[in-house]
């Protein structure tokens, strides 16, 4: 159930703030002993810690997790490999880029529904 293939095979992720260990696990098809090693590994990896100690992730957190399996699963890097290559890699995943310029065009659409509501207002 939880082994090793390609991204796009992954489920979608759901539009929520945060996401428990268990949510996290199934969404990138990763066990969650291994994603509290990556917390350990990967510095940019960081989930918040609320009642009784409980991990939540937030959607930055699974999209960076799911570069990570990528990463190790399919381009084959090592920990300290797929470590320096998100340090030093200065451009956001595809996945990112495209739901922030998703995001872009919505805000544009907005403005251009207000500009043309108060253009043809009297």
């Amino acid at each position: 159930m939880l082994d090793p293939g390609d991204n796009s095979e992954l489920p979608a992720i759901p539009g929520k703030r945060y996401f428990t260990i268990s949510e996290v696990s199934e969404l990138c098809r990763v066990k969650p002993h291994v994603l509290r090693y990556w917390e350990q590994e990967f510095p940019k990896l960081r989930s918040v810690k609320r009642r009784g100690n409980r991990r939540y992730y937030q959607r930055h957190d699974v999209l960076l997790i799911r570069e990570i399996r990528h990463l190790l699963y399919i381009e084959g890097f090592t920990i300290s490999g797929a470590r320096n290559r998100l340090m030093h890699d200065s451009e956001p995943p595809a996945e990112i880029r495209a739901q922030a310029l998703a995001l872009v065009a919505e805000g544009l659409e907005e403005v251009r529904r207000l500009l043309t509501s108060d253009a043809s207002a009297p």
